[in-house]
């Protein structure tokens, strides 16, 4: 009931090939019930230029993340290292970004007088943003808007998480939106790097492992995760277990676990030729995960793969 009538937007379309990034417009209305809308990147950049924004929202964005989204390591060599000042733009530029996707995503009524059509919004429950490589190729990434927007707290403090795919991809960003209806709580996305068995891991390294994963079927590496929800740092305890909160029951200080928690590094020059920000964290709290991705495979349809585990962290 609560997707039927809502949208899909897709901010760009493909990203690298990505199959799930390639939407899928039969899914999403006859599966889902949904309507499938598409705005080039391009209105982004034209936002921003032409100032059509919530200027005022934009202003405590950008001090509430100067305040509270600290800098952490910056990887590219000293010869490729960026000014204080272009580092500065990158922020704005960043935050700008943020403010402008949430404004398509559920439009804004504090818009500038003129752009009545822009503050509509595109009445969409979540979205995607194409990023690679175009974007990123020659402007800072948006993994501050992703992350943040995934986050269920922003400038605003505790709000209802958004629901925004890396690389517009479609099928991971449904998978997203479906656990959110089911649970009420901000999703994190993750990509799945290499599985480990203990006995891989033992020939590896020397290690056995310990706890909960010693008696698992092996272990799943995730990471590449600088667009992940910044709940999923394990550092909001209730009763003394790490959890995802729902977002109505966030304190202040929850927040502040969850921003002190987390760090934000300059992008990879190499890999990220326009910059920008990507969240970090170090997951170091055990708590119960449900991992899911949907796929549609040709001749049956949508599947759903379903892993039920534990978060855990190894010895550096």
């Amino acid at each position: 009931v609560t997707m039927r009538g809502k949208s899909y937007l897709q901010i760009g379309a493909t990203s690298m090939g990505i199959a799930g990034s390639s939407i899928n417009t039969d899914f999403f209305e006859e599966y889902l019930g949904m309507r499938c809308e598409s705005v080039d990147e391009v209105e982004v950049l034209r936002r921003i230029e032409q100032e059509i924004y919530d200027k005022e929202e934009y202003q405590r964005a950008l001090e509430w993340t100067k305040k509270n989204c600290k800098e952490g390591f910056d990887k590219n060599p000293d010869y490729a290292e960026e000014s204080v000042e272009e580092k500065e733009k990158a922020w704005e530029f960043s935050v700008k970004c943020a403010c402008i996707i949430k404004d398509l995503m559920n439009g804004n009524p504090n818009l500038p007088k003129g752009y009545e059509e822009e503050s509509l919004g595109h009445n969409a429950i979540a979205a995607g943003f194409q990023g690679q490589r175009q974007w990123t190729d020659m402007f800072p990434n948006t993994d501050f808007a992703e992350a943040i927007l995934n986050t269920s707290f922003d400038w605003n403090g505790a709000r209802e998480p958004y629901i925004l795919a890396t690389e517009n991809d479609t099928l991971n960003g449904a998978s997203m939106l479906l656990l959110k209806l089911l649970t009420n709580r901000a999703q994190m996305f993750a990509d799945v790097r290499t599985c480990w068995s203990g006995d891989s891991i033992k020939k590896a390294t020397g290690y056995e492992l310990e706890g909960k994963a010693k008696d698992a079927d092996g272990i799943i590496h995730l990471i590449n995760s600088g667009a992940c929800c910044l709940d999923a740092c394990g550092e909001v305890k209730e009763n003394g277990q790490a959890v995802i909160k729902p977002f109505w029951e966030m304190t202040e200080e929850d927040i502040i676990k969850c921003l002190d928690a987390t760090e934000w590094c300059r992008a990879d020059l190499g890999y990220f030729r326009g910059g920008g920000y990507s969240s970090r964290f170090i997951t170091k709290s055990e708590m119960p995960a449900t991992m899911i991705r949907l796929n549609i495979i040709k001749g049956i349809g949508p599947v759903l793969q379903l892993v039920e585990g534990y978060t855990v962290k190894l010895p550096d």
